[in-house]
């Protein structure tokens, strides 16, 4: 039930019942610098672009968006609060860590003590967000707090230089009740990622998982990921050096035949090939417009809908 739960927007607390049509993994902007370097379509700093995509998508029916780029790694605290107000659509910001690769040599996040990262997690969920952070320890607060928080790893897990993060994270987790995100390279290491935090005592229904859905060969690994009690959100969509949008439709239609629909997420982890209004190939309105009517075709029913694309965000971003 989400009838007293609340939800965390850069705006303000919203009713879990207000999340509305939701696009649970989304990159609104990201900052020049580090991740630049890793890959220049990371880049997303128009706020002119951007914001034609977001009103494409709430004319549609869209009404929440949860960016999941956190503080540090080139994330845009203030043009998030800036789209959230002009827009009118619910923006949902990520503190936490990133890959480490989005960070350069030197930078606080390579030598920060659990303790201080854990501290700083906590200050952007209950006092608000930082607008810098990405040359020297974040000091410059906006008006906006984070509702999520980010955790990610490559294909080493959570062990070596990630361990102390992962910690952090939870610390912050079951300090403020906030659920965590956490990123997977192409699905490895899920399993681990879970019994660690759920080692540390965050419950199941607190973790969301990415990116289980980039190899079609995950799938039975996605059904033993699910069985946990974990959210699993899923992007590989409009993605054809992956799949094809068919082939993603069998894995969802799989975790649903094995009664997993109550825990599925959907998104478009949008980059700057994927933004139409950035030259892009596909635009925030591909699961409204192409995507979500393949699964209708395929039987998936609009109860099914309903819940990836309302109910179950309203549960897994609210505490």
């Amino acid at each position: 039930m989400t009838a007293d739960r609340m939800i965390t927007t850069v705006r303000r607390d919203i009713p879990a019942s207000d999340i509305g049509f939701c696009h649970s993994h989304e990159h609104l902007f990201i900052k020049k610098g580090q991740p630049e370097l890793l890959d220049p379509s990371l880049v997303l700093d128009d706020y002119e672009m951007t914001k034609a995509e977001v009103e494409t998508f709430k004319e549609l029916g869209g009404r929440t968006i949860v960016d999941a780029q956190p503080v540090g790694s080139g994330r845009d605290a203030a043009l998030l609060l800036r789209l959230s107000e002009e827009t009118d659509i619910h923006i949902l910001s990520s503190t936490g860590f990133h890959k480490l690769g989005f960070y350069p040599d030197g930078h606080w996040i390579h030598h920060t003590s659990e303790e201080k990262l854990r501290d700083l997690y906590i200050d952007e969920i209950e006092n608000g967000l930082f607008a810098d952070g990405e040359d020297a320890w974040p000091e410059d607060r906006i008006g906006a707090r984070a509702g999520l928080i980010k955790t990610a790893a490559d294909f080493e897990g959570t062990a070596g230089p990630y361990f102390r993060l992962f910690r952090a994270a939870a610390a912050a987790s079951l300090e403020t009740g906030v659920s965590i995100m956490s990123h997977t390279e192409l699905g490895h290491n899920a399993l681990d990622q879970i019994s660690l935090y759920t080692d540390l005592g965050v419950p199941e229904d607190r973790l969301i998982i990415c990116h289980l859905d980039r190899k079609m060969e995950n799938a039975d690994y996605m059904l033993h990921v699910a069985g946990t009690g974990v959210y699993i959100e899923l992007d590989t969509i409009g993605r054809y050096k992956y799949h094809s949008d068919e082939e993603e439709v069998r894995l969802i239609r799989m975790l649903i035949d094995h009664g997993h629909e109550d825990r599925i997420l959907l998104g478009l982890d949008t980059t700057r090939k994927r933004m139409k209004s950035y030259g892009g190939d596909i635009g925030l309105d591909y699961l409204q417009g192409s995507f979500l009517p393949l699964l209708r075709q395929s039987g998936v029913t609009e109860e099914q809908i309903h819940k990836m694309m309302h109910a179950n965000p309203a549960k897994a971003f609210s505490k």
